[in-house]
């Protein structure tokens, strides 16, 4: 039986990231990514005398790489590592995840997706499902590529709905993975394309899901790695942040409108994430149209779920 985790402090993180294009519904992303507990990140590491053929284990258990390789250039920032690894382990005997900074730990287990189907969609947090699975909330800005990830990592096209329209997603959608996790698609941030009688604060909207869902292992942040940042690209991180995992979408794109290539904001976008974190929080270069760290990111996403389990036992 999964233990309930506490819940969330709810924290500012506003403006995220905010992308050059005008938006004049846009509003800054308020969440509460903030827990109680002690943190899951490099700071937080946990001895474990099987490490190493844990560690070999797991990465002789990893899925077989993208075909697709990441765009040439990034320059591997500090590397993620996750419990289970020994803090005075070299680079040399650790498996990092490609394009990535993501060490492959001991918890790393079988990631591959074997069924999935559409559970619910909620308008408000407490009509979601009831809490006693693991989950991954998905969020980003709008149009930035939340529901064709979820379709690429589930490889199925229409199991999120996907729009050139942003503001597509309104509600809390919970995807149930081989009976056992879910997936969620929260609503965009920085457009809201509805009726203006329909149109809600995105903030509000999903503060009551993360003060609320116990079951919460981890938030994946999408970033559209084809857009640089903003001159007012600002990010206010208050205390530790907890289970983020950045994910850079759109890493297939050659050039971007402004002539800049998606390594080249990636670094930018590293750049400002290291003024903010004492300790690298884990990222990944990811396109859902040639399959680019879908594998790697499953891995990712499984050893973080198989050390909440084995804290919740």
């Amino acid at each position: 039986m999964l233990m309930l985790r506490p819940r969330f402090n709810l924290q500012t993180l506003a403006p995220l990231l905010a992308s050059p294009r005008p938006s004049p519904s846009s509003s800054s992303l308020s969440v509460l990514l903030r827990r109680r507990r002690r943190p899951l990140s490099s700071s937080a590491l946990r001895p474990d005398p099987s490490d190493a053929a844990a560690a070999a284990a797991a990465a002789a258990a990893a899925p077989p790489k993208s075909k697709a390789a990441p765009p040439p250039g990034v320059v591997r920032t500090a590397l993620f590592v996750p419990p289970g690894v020994p803090r005075d382990a070299g680079a040399a005997e650790m498996v990092v995840l490609p394009g990535s900074n993501i060490v492959v730990g001991p918890y790393a287990g079988d990631a591959r997706i074997r069924e999935v189907e559409f559970a619910k969609s909620s308008p408000r947090a407490r009509d979601c499902p009831r809490d006693d699975r693991p989950e991954f909330a998905v969020i980003g800005r709008s149009n930035v590529g939340k529901s064709s990830l979820i379709n690429a990592l589930v490889r199925k096209k229409d199991v999120a709905l996907t729009s050139k329209k942003p503001g597509k997603t309104q509600l809390i959608n919970h995807f149930l993975i081989n009976k056992s996790w879910y997936i969620v698609d929260l609503p965009g941030y920085g457009f809201a394309n509805a009726p203006e009688s329909a149109r809600m604060d995105w903030s509000s909207f999903t503060k009551g899901y993360f003060l609320n869902r116990n079951t919460l292992v981890g938030v994946l942040l999408l970033i559209d790695a084809s857009v640089p940042p903003s001159k007012s690209t600002s990010i206010v991180l208050i205390g530790s942040v907890i289970g983020l995992t950045f994910v850079f979408t759109k890493c297939d794109k050659v050039k971007s409108a402004k002539g800049r290539r998606p390594d080249e904001n990636i670094k930018h976008f590293q750049d400002l994430i290291s003024k903010y974190y004492k300790d690298p929080p884990p990222w990944i270069m990811t396109s859902s149209v040639t399959g680019l760290g879908r594998d790697e990111l499953l891995l990712h996403m499984s050893q973080l779920r198989n050390y909440w389990d084995n804290e919740a036992a």
